[in-house]
């Protein structure tokens, strides 16, 4: 990695040091970090403010998330607002399974969906130390990003006016779909991929929890979920076909399939409220490798996608990020470029432990209803084992919370 630029540019070309294209978690927190430590960068985002303060999203972030956050002055909102949970369930052949994570591994998970994160994370970085992010452009392009002076483009969607930004860095946070990923060029990195063969019904009810914790039902017509998302919503999953059509699912049938499929001696009724979000989620996981190209680094979904099975997204997304914001500083700050060097294999060593987590407890979930004797079998041993020997429930408490990284971000 070279040294700092200190080459000019001309006056109608802009420049900044780091230029992300993205405002999700990732790229909300890696831009706060970079202003908070005087490294000057621009935030691009397709969507408008209001769109992206507002999409469901993820909901639940491990102890260590939350406490880096903190560090950086980003988890006020968090702190004083989000409920934590200590503990999950299973509902096997109508008998509930509590598993008390938080005695065993000593953390806790916070709730906080992630459009109220997102919401934090602009103020901060907007309002309160006035950054510049810029909402709504179109046409993004990435230049010369295996050079030392790479840079964007974009257009402007209200005077359609053509802006070019050069900087020394860009970071990719734009999700699955965003066009950092597509930059990467043919042959320079690879996408290993996961199918699980099955979807979800991704459903959010407008009905207080039923439970104060999340609950997995394990059952012979197919997985079902309940995770809370505030006092007033319930997200719930159903296991279903891959590909089905959400119109399949009128909500009487919803209701029906979730009260079967959670259903517990002795445990009161779900509560249910009218559904405002009902789509259907093929389950998959993917990583690119490496997670970097000349001078775009990619962070979160644009580089990884682990299935909604145990909510590791946006707590490994936020990871890339707090590891990113460190290395960039560094190398901003004194022209140390080992820990860029060395960001790709850092992130993917805690995206595999992750990956590789998603599957074992997808076959838990999913074998009893994969009509395979063989595969159902083994859930019902991983179940077994995972409530009757100490070393099984410590493993999973440490994989489901997310142990702390070894080298915790600052």
């Amino acid at each position: 990695m070279d040294s700092p630029p200190t080459t000019s540019f001309p006056p109608s070309e802009q420049h900044v040091p780091v230029v992300i294209v993205g405002a999700g978690p990732a790229g909300l927190t890696l831009a706060n970090i970079l202003r908070d430590a005087s490294v000057d960068c621009v935030v691009l985002e397709a969507e408008s403010r209001e769109f992206i303060e507002q999409r469901p999203r993820a909901g639940f972030l491990e102890e260590w998330a939350v406490r880096a956050l903190e560090r950086h002055g980003l988890a006020g909102g968090l702190l004083e607002q989000a409920p934590t949970h200590s503990s999950c369930e299973f509902r096997i052949d109508g008998e509930l399974h509590r598993f008390p994570y938080t005695e065993i591994s000593g953390h806790h998970h916070f709730v906080y969906p992630q459009p109220l994160l997102v919401t934090d994370l602009v103020r901060e970085y907007a309002d309160v130390r006035g950054g510049d992010i810029r909402f709504g452009v179109r046409e993004v392009e990435l230049h010369h990003i295996d050079t030392g002076r790479p840079s964007v483009s974009y257009t402007d969607p209200g005077s359609g006016t053509r802006h070019r930004i050069s900087c020394a860095f860009v970071a990719g946070c734009d999700g699955a779909r965003g066009v950092t990923r597509a930059a990467l060029p043919a042959g320079r990195s690879h996408l290993a991929r996961l199918d699980y063969g099955v979807g979800w019904l991704a459903l959010l009810a407008q009905a207080p929890p039923s439970s104060d914790c999340v609950v997995f039902g394990i059952h012979p017509r197919g997985f079902a979920a309940h995770m809370a998302r505030g006092p007033q919503v319930t997200r719930y999953y159903l296991q279903c076909p891959p590909g089905d059509d959400p119109e399949n699912w009128p909500d009487e049938r919803v209701w029906s399939e979730l009260h079967t499929r959670l259903a517990v001696t002795g445990s009161p009724p779900l509560t249910e409220g009218p559904l405002v979000e009902k789509r259907v989620l093929d389950m998959h996981n993917y990583v690119v490798q490496p997670m970097a190209y000349g001078r775009l680094f990619l962070t979160g979904d644009a580089a990884h996608l682990v299935a909604p099975i145990a909510a590791k997204g946006m707590n490994l997304a936020l990871h890339d990020a707090l590891l990113l914001a460190d290395a960039l500083i560094a190398y901003h700050r004194t022209g140390e470029s080992e820990a860029l060097r060395g960001y790709s294999a850092a992130c993917l060593r805690r995206v595999w432990e992750y990956q590789e987590f998603s599957e074992w407890f997808s076959e838990l979930l999913h074998g009893p209803s994969s009509g395979d004797p063989f595969r159902a079998g083994n859930a019902t041993a991983r179940l077994r084992r995972l409530f009757h020997s100490p070393a099984a429930a410590a493993a999973f408490a440490e994989s489901y919370i997310g142990a702390p990284p070894a080298r915790n971000p600052k």
